[in-house]
């Protein structure tokens, strides 16, 4: 795993192999990370990452985190309550040398936003709807801006809660990248 792109593109990632199921532990991998941000800076949904205050759900390894930093992002908050994730995680930021604030939560109860922030990523584990109940958790504390983004990665097109807005919707793989925006 590497940074595809910006300050720190090419810039290694801690290494986790395949993954750990056990942990639920999937890094999203280099050619759909990279496939994902040349839709996300198209220009097609205006430039959704520089400046951007971003969240990063279910954060695992912090890919898609860092690599926002990389391509201008103002911040990033990475929720993650898996103790390996963490730990991979915490090493990735040291690895970069970048500001980032972990919160060591479960992503489907998160209590009230310490800001709204304007791009999400949501990577929870596959098949679980654990992604439904994160994205209810956020909408309903204030964790999203108005017109923020959402970047929703699953193995099949997840249920969209009726503040969302789909804007694209791609496979790769057993991946499903779902992009929707948040009603104002």
């Amino acid at each position: 795993m590497r940074i595809i792109g910006g300050q720190y593109r090419g810039r290694p990632l801690s290494p986790v192999g395949s993954g750990d199921p056990a942990a639920h532990l999937r890094p999203t991998s280099d050619r759909v990370r990279e496939a994902l941000f040349n839709v996300l800076m198209s220009g097609r949904f205006g430039d959704p990452v520089r400046g951007a205050n971003v969240l990063d759900l279910f954060a695992g390894t912090g890919a898609l985190g860092l690599e926002t930093l990389s391509r201008g992002a103002a911040s990033v908050t990475f929720v993650e309550n898996g103790r390996k994730a963490q730990a991979i995680l915490r090493r990735n930021i040291a690895l970069l040398a970048v500001e980032a604030r972990v919160a060591t939560q479960d992503a489907t109860r998160l209590g009230a936003a310490p800001r709204a922030f304007d791009l999400v990523f949501l990577d929870p584990p596959y098949g679980k709807e654990m992604g439904e109940r994160a994205m209810e958790a956020a909408l309903d504390q204030g964790w999203l801006a108005p017109e923020a983004v959402v970047v929703w990665e699953e193995s099949a097109p997840p249920i969209l809660p009726p503040a969302l807005s789909l804007l694209d919707q791609r496979r790769y793989g057993d991946t499903v990248i779902t992009l929707a925006r948040r009603s104002a």
